[in-house]
């Protein structure tokens, strides 16, 4: 059998990977920084493949994935195809599953998915491409599972099958139950698959309840496996899957028992990995101030003590005796992780004026800051650092909220149609760009799957846009300082949107230069299932990178919060803003002017709680933790993080 796991060696993730394994994990895993750098490898690997094969005129068999975590492999294929003449002539794909029933003309369905993102780009044969179908009969279902199994035996079983991984812990629509021996098959979706799916179809109620995936036998006789989790919010079902045990209620542990599987993380999805979580349980470590305030902050909380109570005694027994035998006191170590904490605490988010600034976190200089707070949607201010924002304009800083997309895609057809029934009551005739009419004509005829039009794009966009006046006009804000960028990137009508392109970047830079801010504020919560935070974030590092040169740069400090989905560590944070009891509320009430986020969220994610509910309890938690430290006790407090860009 050819050995495609040297040809993973020959790839060498390790040049890009950070760690190696450790006793406790069960899986090959290589991490990397980012999910571009490693969705490269992962696609040099697949093309080097394709050519090994091309090289002895056979062909090659690929298992394909679709979500969102192999798209960038695919835009390096499509981009090797176009530049570096990688034909896909030999190549024969299989897709691992399909919404069942689905037409194949629907932009939900995986054909439709596939097609966009690889074969309506490359020089693969029609007949080559193997997905899924969701429109067969239910009566012959059956036999068209059995016929996918024998065309992948008879293209000589798999190469290479490329996985992502769900919640909970499937591999192509495995879910929970599914056995090691199971092959192609229709089976029902679990509830929480069907909860992250919820987005994609406008809400719950209309995710198909079925669908038809390859079974884990029929994986596992791959030659080779690579699975691809990025993010945070796969953390922990990335470390039950590579330490735990082999369960069927985690179907991808049942990788465990292949020889040719890597598991490539990104280092939020690896986060959770013990060598990464707790290192000094694992073997020695490298010391540093990071790794210091994170050890003793888990100490803590694993002896159940505040700082200043651990003695030589909790150090030695928890794996952290190094740390003494280096000729550090419990005392002293303690005294200054306490300072470290104690010195992230500040009311004066824009830093206090006429005041020794050594042990702040922000500048006490100048006294009034130009401040520009970016927004990846048209809620992720209030939400995240509503009561920050509200601080910085009761201080007197020159405070500018920058929108960076419409958010158009999260508001729902019947919150769109509520408001095009009332408007066309109302007014009668049509406002610039809306016939109101034909919005409504056009959702209430509007198909499962179906992009919406430009009108009904732009009215959900304009429902958002006024929702966004209305929560920073409470919080006190100026109607002038509010900007929106639309950047194009998110423009597409559904929820998959482009690449960041330059003209993303451009207007970035341009809000920018117009605003020359001191204090930028932006979002660092890479756990945006559908990744526009991500995109956001990408287009500020990099027109503050083009921008550096400029001298009012000098004087630029970039600030990174967290929005809905998780709160940075303790040990992460910089600045802790804390809130009394009024400023929640304020805050609470700045989100529910975002009423069509509210009851049905379109894009939860795993957590089901609205918005202003999981801010509210994730604000409170911080303070709980500062307050168990041994810190001062607030009602709530907002972090941040400050990036060197």
């Amino acid at each position: 059998m050819e050995s495609t796991f040297e040809l993973k060696r020959d790839i060498s993730y390790k040049t890009a990977g950070q760690f190696e394994e450790t006793r406790f994990e069960k899986n090959h895993n290589e991490i990397f920084k980012n999910s571009t750098d490693a969705s490269l490898i992962v696609a040099q690997e697949i093309a080097d493949l394709i050519r090994s094969k091309q090289a002895k005129n056979k062909p090659c068999a690929l298992g394909l994935a679709t979500g969102s975590s192999p798209i960038k492999v695919y835009q390096e294929l499509v981009r090797m195809h176009k530049e570096d003449s990688l034909s896909f002539a030999n190549v024969v794909t299989f897709n691992l599953d399909e919404y069942y029933p689905m037409p194949k003309e629907s932009n939900q369905s995986y054909h439709y998915f596939m097609h966009q993102h690889l074969f309506n780009h490359v020089d693969i044969k029609p007949e080559n491409v193997n997905i899924p179908d969701g429109t067969v009969a239910i009566e012959d279902l059956n036999q068209f599972c059995v016929d996918y199994e024998l065309k992948i035996k008879n293209a000589g079983g798999l190469d290479f099958q490329l996985l992502g991984i769900g919640r909970t812990g499937h591999v192509g629509f495995n879910e929970p139950g599914s056995h090691i021996n199971s092959g192609t098959r229709i089976i029902t979706l679990d509830h929480i698959t069907k909860v992250d799916a919820s987005g994609d179809f406008n809400g719950i109620a209309n995710v198909p309840k079925r669908a038809v995936t390859m079974g884990v036998s029929t994986i596992l006789r791959s030659k080779r496996i690579v699975l691809m989790a990025w993010g945070q919010n796969k953390a922990s079902i990335i470390k039950r899957t590579i330490q735990g045990e082999i369960s069927s209620e985690v179907p991808a542990t049942f990788l465990q028992n292949h020889n040719n599987t890597t598991f490539v993380l990104d280092e939020g999805a690896a986060s959770e990995l013990t060598r990464l979580e707790t290192p000094w349980l694992v073997g020695e470590c490298i010391w540093t101030e990071q790794l210091k305030n994170k050890a003793i902050v888990w100490l803590c909380q694993k002896t159940n003590q505040s700082i200043l109570k651990l003695t030589d005694r909790d150090y030695n027994n928890n794996g952290m005796s190094d740390l003494l035998a280096a000729g550090s006191s419990s005392y002293d170590l303690n005294i200054n992780m306490f300072n470290v904490l104690q010195h992230t605490i500040t009311g004066w988010p824009g830093g206090k004026p006429k005041t020794d600034d050594s042990n702040r976190p922000e500048r006490s200089t100048p006294t009034k800051k130009r401040v520009i707070l970016f927004s990846p949607h048209p809620d992720d201010d209030v939400i995240s650092m509503g009561g920050t924002f509200a601080k910085l304009i009761k201080q007197g800083h020159d405070v500018h909220v920058v929108y960076q997309t419409s958010g158009n895609i999260a508001v729902t057809d019947d919150e769109a149609l509520k408001f095009a029934e009332v408007c066309n009551d109302f007014v009668g005739d049509n406002l610039p760009g809306i016939n109101f009419q034909s919005v409504i004509d056009t959702i209430n005829a509007k198909t499962q799957g179906q992009m919406d039009s430009l009108e009904v794009r732009k009215l959900k966009g304009l429902i958002r846009r006024r929702e966004s006046f209305a929560g920073v006009r409470y919080i006190g804000l100026k109607d002038e300082n509010v900007h929106f960028l639309d950047l194009p990137f998110y423009e597409t009508g559904l929820v998959q949107k482009k690449p960041l392109g330059s003209a993303d970047i451009a207007i970035v830079k341009d809000i920018i230069t117009k605003i020359q801010p001191h204090q930028v504020f932006a979002a660092g919560d890479l756990a945006d299932p559908h990744g526009t935070h991500e995109v956001c974030l990408n287009a500020i590092f990099a027109a503050m990178k083009e921008l550096k040169p400029e001298p009012y740069m000098n004087d630029c400090w970039l600030w990174l919060y967290r929005g809905a989905w998780h709160e940075w560590d303790i040990h992460d944070i910089d600045m802790a803003v804390p809130l009394s009891p009024d400023e929640v509320l304020t805050k609470r009430q700045a989100i529910l002017c975002h009423q069509s986020q509210k009851d049905r969220v379109m894009f939860q994610g795993n957590d089901s709680r609205e918005f202003w509910v999981r801010a509210e309890d994730r604000n409170k938690n911080t303070a709980k933790l500062y307050d168990d430290l041994g810190l001062a006790e607030y009602e709530a407090i907002e972090a941040f993080k400050r990036f060197e860009y």
